[in-house]
Parts: structure tokens; C-alpha cells; sequence
């Protein structure tokens, strides 16, 4: 199978407020059998570490920042999916060559967003350099390398548990409707779930 080759240098690298814009994700998929549902995170290794982050890196000038993210989760991990385009937010850190400098080089405003995951490709652009595990929150927490992308899964999982809820209360809702005889949900019914749930 033919892929892409990965983009290198950074010559359309965006910058802002003197720091480098970066993209990346939280691949997921979500296992359901008859009793629950599961859900697992895709990390990634990189060469001679033991901890593992997610797909991540530069916003480029001639892509948006959810373009980035997704290119990112196929170059590093060799999967395509689904993107929230909401991010789970926006957190400023060092980049890995800097994180000991003290001058302002090295500083990034990195994007994140969850990824659900419809195809893991056999072959990838940088399948050479970046190993991919599928791995439980749990473990993920244990070894993810950086504090900020564990904040990233945090938001994410609350995200994904305020949304579960909001599914089960429109299951439960429209059970007790056709229960009691009614075909359809109210109208101001759905309007209020639709404004709880923002996603692109």
C-alpha cells in the first residue's frame, strides 16, 4: 500500500506570539459488548523512550489547525477517523530539545482533539520512527510523557461521559414517551439536547 510521505522542515510552520503552533489528537475507539462499553487510546513511542504521547506537530500555513491534527494522527500513527472539531483545549509548553532552556526559543501553543478511529492503516508514513499501542485511560495516564496531554485525556474522557449521559437520558426520555403512547420527542426536548451537545 502507497501512502503520503510525512512533511519535514518548517518553512510553512506557523508561529504566534513567538510560539510554534502545533496540532495533535487523542486517537480512541470505543469497544461495546453486551453488558459495557470500553474505551482504549492510541499512543505512540518514539525511538530510545519508554513513555509514550500522541500523535502531535506542526500547524502548517496552508492547513487548518483540524486539517493538522488529522494529518499528524496518519503520519505518526497510521490511522484515520472522525475528528471532534471542538478542541479539548490549548496548552502552552517547551518543546523536548528545549524543556531545560531558559531563553523564549522552544515555547509551543499546541491544539488538541479527540479522534475516533474508523481505519488503522497497515502501513504509514513514519511507521519506522513512531510504534503504536493500543493502550486503557489507566494506562495511558502511566505512561504518557507529558502532564499536558494527560490533561488533554482528562478533558476527553469527561467529555466523552457528559456526552454517554446525555445519550442515555434521550434513550430513557423517548422509551418513557413511546411507553405512554407518543411517537415522536418534543421539539423543545431536542432543542435542549442539541445545545448541550457541541461538536463540529
Amino acid at each position: 500500500m502507497s501512502y503520503l510521505p510525512a512533511r519535514k522542515g518548517r518553512h510553512r510552520q506557523r508561529y504566534e506570539d513567538n510560539l510554534r503552533l502545533v496540532a495533535g489528537c487523542i486517537p480512541y475507539r470505543v469497544e461495546k459488548d453486551v453488558e459495557d462499553s470500553r474505551i482504549s487510546v492510541l499512543m505512540i513511542s518514539t525511538p530510545n523512550r519508554d513513555d509514550l504521547v500522541f500523535p502531535k506537530g506542526g500547524w502548517e500555513d496552508d492547513e487548518t489547525v483540524n486539517e493538522a491534527a488529522c494529518r499528524e494522527a496518519l503520519e505518526e500513527a497510521g490511522v484515520k477517523g472522525i475528528l471532534d472539531e471542538e478542541p479539548l483545549g490549548v496548552w502552552e509548553f517547551r518543546s523536548k530539545s528545549k524543556q531545560n532552556s531558559c531563553s523564549l526559543e522552544g515555547g509551543c501553543r499546541g491544539y488538541m482533539f479527540a479522534l475516533e478511529v474508523t481505519e488503522e492503516l497497515d502501513s504509514w508514513a513514519e511507521q519506522s520512527t513512531y510504534k503504536r499501542q493500543w493502550v486503557s485511560p489507566e494506562e495511558a495516564y502511566k505512561l504518557c510523557r507529558y502532564d499536558w496531554m494527560s490533561e488533554a485525556l482528562e478533558k476527553h474522557l469527561r467529555r466523552m461521559e457528559r456526552n454517554s449521559n446525555i445519550e442515555k437520558a434521550e434513550k430513557l426520555v423517548e422509551h418513557q414517551m413511546l411507553s405512554a403512547g407518543c411517537s415522536t420527542k418534543p421539539s423543545n426536548l431536542e432543542e435542549s439536547f442539541s445545545k448541550c451537545i457541541v461538536q463540529g
